[in-house]
């Protein structure tokens, strides 16, 4: 039998394409420096492309099926040892010819400071495009002390995005400062705290945040921060606390998130395979991109 599971084995990794027509598209943005924390996200493209043939393309539990999907592999930003600030023009570059060919690319980062040049890469104006976070963290720290994965957001309205159009959930007690939640309360930024998105579901916080959202904007930007994730269940995430989200809550929110046809592009971040532990990161980060894959065939 040429189809026998036992002589080979399709897997999400199989997906991936260098045949440029695919509707998805795959951008590895390995930003590294600039972390809080100091670590090796940089290490996350190759690591989450690996952990990608160890999933399958077939859900039983909805009978979705990726197999007939493609997803084109324009490999990873040539980032070297670039800052932040260096790193809006290259990632940018490269994302916005791809989020105009493709209906939805993925951005496997890096660090969160990736999420910024993902916002200019869809709208250089920052006027029809908005945001949705999905973090433990505002983002939203000062910029005096340069750019770093704590402040893109910060960064983000200092270039002129409206705070109108941007919206995080998911964000932990403990996690945060005083400032900031007076900073995003003061830009009319939609918050939604992990306990609400327990109380009333993050997929459905998602899908409100993402409808007010589209009301006022053409395109819309996901950053998938990992840290959202409850730190027993996301070990190589450095930012990861106890009181996290659940990792089922995470992948059915990011499959209600990613049928919206407003979405273009979505990032993953603040993966550092250096911290994991017996691959429960890079599984989940797998997973991640599959349930992508299965809310964007519901388009």
């Amino acid at each position: 039998m040429t189809d026998s599971d036992c002589r080979s084995w399709f897997s999400a990794a199989d997906l991936l394409t260098r045949d440029a027509s695919a509707p998805v598209a795959l951008l590895g943005a390995p930003l590294g420096l600039g972390s809080i924390t100091p670590g090796r996200c940089d290490l996350a493209p190759e690591a989450v492309r690996a952990a990608m043939k160890r999933m399958s393309v077939y859900d039983l539990e909805t009978e979705t099926d990726l197999s007939g999907v493609r997803i084109f592999d324009a490999g990873d930003v040539g980032l070297g040892g670039a800052q932040p600030s260096e790193a809006l023009a290259p990632i940018a570059e490269r994302l916005a010819p791809l989020a105009k060919t493709h209906a939805l690319t993925i951005v496997l980062g890096g660090n969160n400071a990736v999420t910024r040049p993902c916002v200019h890469a869809l709208d250089p104006t920052l006027q029809r495009v908005g945001l949705l976070t999905l973090d433990a963290h505002f983002d939203l720290r000062d910029t005096d002390c340069g750019l770093t994965n704590g402040n893109p957001v910060q960064a983000l309205l200092e270039d002129g995005i409206p705070g109108m159009h941007i919206a995080q959930i998911g964000l932990l007690p403990f996690a945060n400062t005083k400032k900031a939640h007076e900073k995003a309360k003061r830009a009319g930024i939609y918050v939604a705290t992990a306990q609400a998105c327990r109380a009333q579901g993050l997929a459905a916080i998602a899908e409100n945040a993402l409808a007010k959202l589209a009301a006022k904007c053409d395109v819309i930007h996901v950053d998938f921060d990992i840290d959202v994730v409850e730190r027993s269940a996301m070990p190589g995430a450095p930012g990861a606390r106890p009181g996290g989200l659940a990792a089922q809550d995470f992948f059915d929110a990011t499959r209600r998130i990613c049928a919206h046809p407003k979405v273009r592009s979505v990032d993953l971040t603040e993966f550092d395979p250096s911290l994991d532990v017996a691959a429960i990161s890079a599984l989940t980060a797998a997973r991640w991109a599959c349930e992508v894959l299965a809310g964007f065939m519901r388009r």
